[in-house]
């Protein structure tokens, strides 16, 4: 019998081979066929913005602390840490026996090297911010400080010490973050931009990269040198990125995903009637928004931005376009964050028609009219959910004398073209959560951070920033300065947030640990498959 099982497997699995479908398992492989929404651009932990990139990231690197199933802080790379008592100086110790994927050992020269590179200016991080709050960080990004006058250094190849500027509340969160994680110097040194290709890849995590074939898949093979091999179930993890949500419920259903990060909504209703509770959706610490260009006439006017923001009917969006999956949104920050209470645009309380009565006499008082309409592009990446937001949107500003235009592009160049600070008008975004803190939300909104899409620079938001930063030490009042910040990032529109986000996720009943949780994370080590 075992015989004849073995004759059908082989000739079941040749015939899929024959099929050409490249994620078929070879024998007694454990495979996860992860779906994703997008293509990434990059797998450099310091050269990525997406979450894309980071739930791979997760899966081939480790930083100083990591997320569990549930996305509770857990020791990642350090075993253990110390805390001074004015909340300045972190010290951690490093796992004896760690080692890199190449063998060599990960030291704390490790961690030095990759927090200097993440701000080092040559490199260009999008992230760089992310490590301000270390001592003399935003000075070596600037190019006011040289590299080891960073608040980082190795006490020995096991102990790695980090100096903050002032007690930081979320910054262990902070290090599950993969600009935080750390690189193979040696590798870069003798690859230069060829170290993140398969073959190439030199990482500490749960699995190695071995594939990557643009716009079809990532394969990322175990890692047998990784610490906590022996508890990893898959031999292969293959990331697939699908960009049409409706082909990928097809590949879902025919088996050939075992999980996908998102769900066309206009089908959601349909969706939970097939599949039941592999259908998964709850809150998320995340907030869908239009970064709208602040340093470009006309939007350079506050008084037209937030006319064009109370026009916007977000409960429509969210009841008919979004099918109750997301919550009107009137603030950066969303609700969920304890100790902290967003500041919300101060038209939420007005009723629909008392908005749009408003926006209509602002729009007139500046020229605009349906005779002659404002124009207005909407650009954003590929998903009928972003598409159909910007089509209900073009269709509620059009009576008001605005005339709106659409622009798609894949997610990759999308982002891409945000990133690098090009001419727009209007662009969907989104900002989930990297921490649990409102800092997170807010702090894409600097003038320094590469994630300001807007060009937003405001003096005032800047000091606020800066105050609660400083008062680090003091939980009750940095939360009261945060919010102090967000009411002025919020009266001056630097951005134009819509909805606020819910995780929708559909699950193989096959899968086991893919936990629900606020911050949707869920790295494959913690999965396993029947």
């Amino acid at each position: 019998m075992l015989k004849n099982m073995l004759k059908a497997t082989v000739f079941a699995t040749t015939m899929v081979l024959a099929a050409g479908t490249f994620y078929t398992p070879a024998f007694a492989e454990v495979v996860y066929n992860r779906g994703t929404a997008a293509e990434s651009e990059s797998l450099d932990p310091h050269k990525t913005s997406t979450i894309y990139e980071a739930n791979i990231l997760r899966d081939l690197f480790q930083g100083l602390t990591m997320q569990d199933a549930k996305a509770n802080l857990i020791p990642g790379a350090a075993e253990s840490w110390t805390v001074s008592d004015d909340g300045t100086v972190y010290t951690f110790k490093l796992r004896k026996g760690a080692v890199w994927s190449d063998g060599a050992p990960v030291t704390a020269d490790d961690f030095v090297y990759a927090f200097q590179r993440l701000e080092d200016p040559a490199t260009g991080a999008e992230y760089a911010s992310m490590l301000y709050p270390v001592k003399n960080a935003e000075e070596v990004n600037t190019k006011k400080a040289k590299p080891e006058e960073m608040g980082v250094k190795a006490i020995d190849a096991n102990t790695l010490e980090v100096t903050l500027k002032a007690p930081t509340p979320y910054f262990l969160e902070m290090l599950t973050h993969q600009a935080t994680f750390p690189v193979s110097k040696a590798s870069i040194d003798k690859l230069g931009a060829d170290w993140i290709k398969p073959g190439n890849l030199v990482s500490n995590g749960a699995f190695t990269l071995e594939e990557w074939v643009p716009n079809d898949h990532i394969k990322l093979v175990k890692n047998p040198k990784f610490w906590d091999a022996a508890s990893v179930k898959f031999d292969v993890v293959n990331y697939i990125p699908t960009e049409d949500r409706s082909s990928a419920m097809k590949r879902f259903e025919a088996g050939e995903l075992d999980s996908y990060d998102d769900l066309p909504t206009e089908q959601l209703a349909d969706l939970k009637a097939k599949f039941g509770d592999q259908i998964r959706v709850g809150p998320y610490l995340g907030t869908y928004y239009f970064a709208i260009k602040t340093d470009k006439a006309p939007w350079d006017n506050v008084e037209l931005r937030n006319a064009i923001s109370m026009a916007v009917d977000r409960d429509f969006l969210a009841e008919k376009v979004w099918q109750n999956s997301m919550l009107p949104g009137y603030s950066m920050v969303p609700p969920g964050i304890e100790g902290y209470t967003p500041a919300i645009a101060k038209y939420a309380d007005m009723s629909q028609i008392d908005r749009e009565d408003e926006a209509k006499k602002v729009l007139e008082k500046l020229g605009y009219t349906p005779e002659k309409p404002l124009k207005m592009e909407i650009r954003y990446n590929t998903s009928e959910n972003h598409k159909n937001t910007a089509v209900a949107i073009q269709e509620q500003l059009k009576p008001l004398g605005v005339e709106v235009t659409l622009l798609n592009t894949d997610t990759k160049t999308h982002y891409s073209f945000l990133e690098q600070k090009g001419d727009y008008d209007v662009a969907r975004a989104g900002w989930i959560a990297d921490y649990k803190d409102p800092e997170t939300f807010l702090g894409i909104s600097r003038k320094a951070s590469g994630n300001n899409y807007s060009g937003y620079n405001s003096p005032t938001f800047e000091k606020a920033m800066d105050e609660a930063a400083a008062a680090g030490g003091k939980p009750e009042e940095r939360m009261k300065e945060l919010a102090e910040a967000e009411r002025i990032l919020v009266d001056e529109v630097g951005n134009i947030p819509l909805l606020y986000y819910s995780y929708k996720d559909i699950v193989s009943p096959k899968l086991h640990g893919f936990e629900d949780n606020v911050m949707d994370v869920h790295p494959s080590r913690f999965i396993s498959k029947d």
